[in-house]
């Protein structure tokens, strides 16, 4: 057991290392400099004059004081651990060593998850997501893996403490979805989903083919951050097309008997946004077009388009030769992902939402600081 806390300690001191790094990382003294000047300046006494500025200034000096608050506990528990694991050597007390080790590994885990966070940089990176899932051609195949999809993004939101909510649903025809839409809601929710955004390949022996043969389906997800300020962007009355129709909830209940549901296309590019799930046709109207104007602005932004209005509405077909990522259940088990080459035999842990691996290689490879 001494050599284990041994061992421990070797790690504890290349963590001490590590810390440090992540501290020069995220400019730790100037995160400390910005919000003691923050701080100050809401002693002015014109400060809550303006309300909106006010309110972001809040929330900006909170995000940066929460990092400075996990590194400054990161740091306490990393050398207070150290500490620990240092006096159990030298008094010979191996009788702490299990939770020590414990320890070790939270710590370990911590400081990969944050070194994780660090590459989530981007414009967006912080905001909430919009997943919009689509199977491609094969009738209730293709619905039913969209449908799997779906489940599997909104265990992976609740397993990391995400609030995941429904917007917009539309039954398959014999079993599945036709479309859904969620919202993942928290820190860095469209950080960490703008991996998943793509095709997305299954493999399996159909349970709705009777002769029991493979078959290859295939579905889309769709990743849009969920933008805030987009009051600038202008949808004229005659660029879109609202429709409106019963809503309905996952399983295929009716959860409103009047036509409160809206979908919105948007004629210029094809793009068709829905909600559901909001108390009124007004307020799911409302949803409707803040997603659209979300999708607008990612859309110019991800392609460098000078305008919204450059914007043509081409779309990769959800087919062979253009997936992200194939989940092979017959003749053996294994999720692959073509972009990273990072891959699991666990199919089962991952279509009940362990996604880091995937999301993790991916930010590593794509993602510059």
């Amino acid at each position: 057991m001494i050599i284990q806390l041994e061992e421990a300690k070797l790690k504890l001191a290349s963590m001490k290392d590590q810390v440090k790094e992540y501290g020069i990382t995220i400019k730790i003294e100037e995160l400390k400099k910005t919000a003691a000047e923050m701080d100050a300046q809401m002693e002015a006494s014109d400060f809550w004059n303006d309300q909106a500025a006010s309110t972001k200034h809040l929330q900006q000096l909170k995000v940066i004081k929460d990092k400075i608050d996990v590194y400054e506990k990161l740091k306490t528990l990393v050398n207070d651990t150290y500490d620990l694991v240092e006096m159990s050597i030298e008094e010979g007390d191996d009788s702490n060593t299990e939770e020590l080790l414990g320890d070790v590994k939270h710590i370990e885990e911590t400081i990969e998850r944050l070194n994780i966070e660090v590459l989530l940089s981007g414009e967006y990176d912080k905001n909430n997501a919009i997943l919009s899932f689509h199977p491609g051609a094969g009738g209730t195949e293709a619905q039913d893996w969209a449908l799997m999809l779906y489940r599997m993004y909104t265990r992976w939101g609740e397993k990391n403490g995400f609030k995941v909510k429904l917007v917009d649903w539309l039954d398959g025809e014999e079993a599945g979805i036709k479309s859904a839409t969620i919202t993942i809601e928290g820190l860095n929710a469209y950080g960490y989903m703008k991996s998943e955004s793509g095709v997305h390949r299954l493999v399996r022996v159909s349970p709705f083919d009777a002769s029991g043969r493979r078959h290859t389906s295939f579905a889309s997800v769709e990743v849009t951050p969920e933008l805030d300020d987009t009051n600038d962007i202008e949808i004229r009355d005659e660029d879109i097309e609202v429709t409106t129709h019963k809503s309905s909830g996952a399983g295929g209940q009716h959860i409103n008997k009047t036509e409160s549901a809206v979908r919105i296309l948007h004629k210029p590019t094809g793009i068709v946004v829905g909600c559901q799930t909001e108390r009124s046709q007004l307020q799911n109207k409302e949803t409707a077009l803040r997603m659209l104007k979300s999708k607008l602005v990612e859309i110019k932004i991800r392609e460098n388009l000078e305008k919204i209005d450059d914007i043509k509405g081409e779309k990769t077909n959800i087919e062979w030769g253009s997936q992200i990522r194939s989940y092979v259940f017959m003749p053996y088990t294994l999720v692959k992902d073509a972009r990273t080459g990072y891959e699991t035999g666990n199919i089962q842990a991952v279509m009940d939402g362990d996604l880091d691996g995937f999301i993790n290689a991916y930010l590593r490879m794509y993602v510059k600081i």
